[in-house]
């Protein structure tokens, strides 16, 4: 257990912990963290991927010129950590996090190199439990109602609703909402932006947006000045979207 490992190893290897603050009542849980209160004002979270870390970082300050306040790199591209780091001293107002966190080594890696949020595809129980008094925001993925609970019970502040799409996409946000009401949910995978509005209304509180920001033509082509104006229409459709 990644708890337990940390109670002996280095403070510099531990993840970094939560100060403790008064309960939520029961029947809500009130956010906490900043990068969770940076999400559910922006509504929108821009999700790259690249082929290497000058093409990301030129694909990001895009995306920031753009309107995009919160942004995930992808664990798997080149020089991600670099990145973030380069990203929060440009831009500390700003919220930015990694992707695709599967392990606790990679967790560690990512916090030390000041990612505000870690996102994951499925709930790594070792990751949710050692950062549940962490100012980093786990965000795991979630597909069913059991999933919800489990994640929810283990201290998720805020889940990931993947691979949303193939299973029915904004119908499915809905129904899945609908026994949750008080737990924020994201929507990922498969979004495109004039699907951003039907998401918002069907429950989600955000919505990460990849190849329709980052659209792989364009990444390939590096045409950033269209990447930010992709950027900017997703911004402003979510700012439109009621909520």
């Amino acid at each position: 257990m990644l708890v337990a490992a940390a109670a002996h190893s280095p403070a510099s290897t531990a993840l970094p912990r939560r100060r403790r603050r008064a309960a939520a009542p029961p029947s809500r849980k009130t956010p906490e963290s900043q990068a969770l209160r940076s999400i559910l004002h922006s509504r929108v979270i821009a999700c790259l991927r690249a082929q290497d870390g000058e093409t990301a970082m030129q694909a990001a300050r895009a995306a920031v010129r753009g309107g995009v306040s919160v942004l995930e790199i992808v664990m798997s591209t080149p020089g991600a950590l670099e990145v973030i780091g380069d990203l929060r001293r440009s831009y500390p107002s700003l919220t930015f996090g990694v992707g695709t966190v599967l392990n606790p080594e990679d967790a560690r890696k990512a916090i030390t190199a000041g990612a505000q949020f870690l996102m994951s595809p499925g709930t790594v129980m070792e990751i949710l439990h050692a950062l549940k008094e962490s100012e980093v925001l786990c965000i795991p993925g979630v597909l069913t109602p059991t999933e919800v609970i489990s994640a929810s019970n283990a201290g998720a502040e805020v889940v990931k609703v993947y691979p949303v799409s193939v299973m029915g996409g904004e119908v499915y946000m809905l129904a899945l909402k609908k026994p949750f009401p008080f737990l924020p949910m994201v929507a990922s995978q498969g979004i495109s932006i004039d699907s951003i509005k039907g998401y918002l209304e069907a429950g989600a509180s955000a919505v990460v947006l990849s190849d329709a920001i980052f659209d792989k033509e364009l990444m390939r082509e590096r045409k950033f000045d269209e990447i930010s104006e992709l950027a900017n229409l997703a911004t402003l459709r979510a700012s439109q979207s009621g909520t």
